[in-house]
């Protein structure tokens, strides 16, 4: 692969080589800004709309234009007249197989095609408080390639985190990647964070992998980036979970013994591309 610097885009035989799983584009009003937001969603019915309407509040579509990828959402919660009534600009639909990274994989393809220079990740699942936007972007402009928002450093907010997930994350999850990445993190399993173009298209991160199919992309480069030279960074930010209810897709022994495989893999180097 040729080599690339923040401002170039690959060549046509490298961008050939991505694997992006099939999308359509049922929504795009074109590029704004320098930064989008992108949120992964699926049927996520209020919470999406009710991230939505705080997002317009915050104003944030004055500084990045805001991208929904869609896994296949069909409750309804993605109306294309109502998306437009809060500020969103393009409507990705993943029609390819895949979780998480498939739609991750989606979007960042879409975003790096369009010349974005860095992309900011929100769930849409209303757990984040959108506020933290400006400074992630912030942080971009002042070149850190990597930004994730941390619940636990001093001005973040962890509310009612679930006692398995809050101790699996500073017992497990965060001290691996720490350990394996060689930068201190505190907080890695959740989405909302920020990354820069010139990581996203470095060829040592390729990202735009098959293998990248449920929720390794996220591990990956946490242990990735640091171990590249990337410049990271953690922000303080809020996370709320509802009272009585957990709005997320990793559930059951199933799904944690998968997310423990996957952090166990991603630490050990087997998504390196070799």
């Amino acid at each position: 692969m040729n080599s690339i610097n923040n401002l170039e885009t690959p060549s046509p035989e490298d961008r050939e080589a991505w694997q992006v799983p099939a999308m359509d584009v049922p929504l795009w009003l074109g590029k704004n800004h320098s930064y989008c937001v992108v949120m992964p969603v699926i049927n996520e019915g209020d919470r999406i709309k009710n991230l939505l309407k705080r997002m317009k509040e915050h104003q944030i579509s004055k500084i990045a234009d805001i991208i929904i990828v869609d896994g296949g959402s069909t409750d309804g919660s993605l109306e294309l007249e109502a998306l437009k009534q809060v500020e969103v600009s393009g409507l990705i639909v993943k029609t390819g197989p895949g979780k998480l990274s498939a739609q991750l994989r989606c979007a960042y393809a879409f975003a790096l095609d369009h010349d974005y220079q860095g992309i900011i990740t929100i769930d849409g699942n209303d757990k984040d408080d959108p506020e933290a936007i400006p400074r992630f972007i912030e942080a971009l402009e002042e070149g850190v390639d990597f930004v994730q928002a941390s619940r636990f450093l001093p001005g973040g907010v962890a509310e009612n985190t679930p006692k398995s997930r809050d101790l699996a994350i500073k017992y497990i999850h965060a001290p691996c990647l720490s350990l394996a990445s060689g930068f201190k993190w505190t907080d890695t399993t959740q989405g909302f964070r920020a990354y820069s173009r010139k990581m996203l298209l470095d060829p040592k991160m390729a990202i735009f992998r098959d293998i990248f199919d449920s929720y390794e992309l996220l591990a990956y480069m946490s242990y990735r980036a640091p171990k590249l030279g990337f410049t990271c960074k953690e922000l303080p930010t809020i996370r709320r979970y509802p009272t009585g209810e957990v709005p997320t897709k990793i559930s059951g022994l199933k799904g944690n013994f998968a997310v423990l495989t996957t952090l166990f893999r991603a630490c050990s180097g087997k998504y390196n591309n070799i």
